[in-house]
């Protein structure tokens, strides 16, 4: 069984790496760190600052819209070019098939992210900062929530077209990066909002719990500036985290196993 799942997730890894949008993406992070250098003049003795910001919201949102990207067309593209058939006719079982997707895109996103992590440490390096404790926290936050948003992604493509397969995915991953907002409008709206609202962030992954930075918790102020969370608290996120994947995971191996491909 280990050995069908891993021969997925390798193929599904090179199937991956020849996507040229990837390289795209590339250019662009390690644009927006290079990037940090004008905006690190610009704003006077803030230099750490700027690099650590833009360099996490890139991998924030680079990474996130990858996964999303991958999740959505990688398991589709199999049932379009009609692959699935052969693959299910053989002695594999359609979860390890999901499974195997999943952390080849996983092995994808894992080479992604520390490709990022390398380009802002390296520049935070070559400025003369040290990569403090705070930015390794962040950085492997950020590496959970991208592994999060690729379950999702992948969720919806296990019955849905890529095009609302995207669409659903993009919404629950904005909505997960904003419940605390949603959370604050609907104390202050009528009662079948809010109890509407309520129920709807308890069914959506709370991807705010990765990207914590500028906010408060437990009513403190955190940030890669300063005093940043525990390790504790990493391990709670990332505990949350592999709780939703799972359970993603699991649900998706459900639907594809019920999913007719004639």
């Amino acid at each position: 069984m280990i050995g069908r799942i891993w021969a997925i997730a390798l193929n599904t890894f090179r199937e991956a790496v020849r996507i040229r949008v990837l390289y795209g993406i590339l250019v662009l992070v390690i644009g927006a760190n290079l990037m940090t250098l004008v905006l690190g003049q610009l704003a006077t003795n803030e230099e750490a600052r700027v690099t650590r910001d833009v360099g996490l919201a890139g991998i924030s949102l680079f990474g996130s819209l990858t996964a999303l990207f991958l999740g959505v067309f990688l398991l589709y593209t199999e049932v379009q070019r009609r692959t699935i058939h052969a693959i299910v006719s053989k002695p594999i079982e359609r979860w390890e098939f999901v499974i195997g997707k999943y952390l080849g895109m996983a092995l994808v996103l894992s080479v992604l992210v520390a490709v990022f992590a390398v380009a802002m440490t390296g520049m935070l390096t070559w400025q003369g900062f040290g990569v403090s404790s705070a930015i390794i926290k962040a950085l492997l936050m950020s590496w959970m929530e991208v592994l999060t948003v690729a379950a999702i992604a992948i969720f919806f493509s296990s019955f849905s077209t890529p095009f609302l397969s995207g669409i659903f995915a993009l919404a629950l991953w904005v909505i997960g990066r904003v419940t605390p907002d949603l959370e604050a409008a609907a104390r202050d709206a009528s009662p079948a909002i809010s109890w509407t609202t309520k129920i709807t962030l308890q069914i959506v992954p709370d991807l705010h719990l990765f990207a914590v930075s500028g906010r408060s918790v437990e009513g403190v102020h955190v940030s890669v500036h300063g005093d940043f969370v525990s390790w504790g608290y990493v391990g709670l996120a990332s505990v949350h985290g592999l709780g939703w994947i799972i359970g993603l995971l699991a649900l998706s191996a459900l639907l594809f196993h019920r999913r007719d491909f004639v």
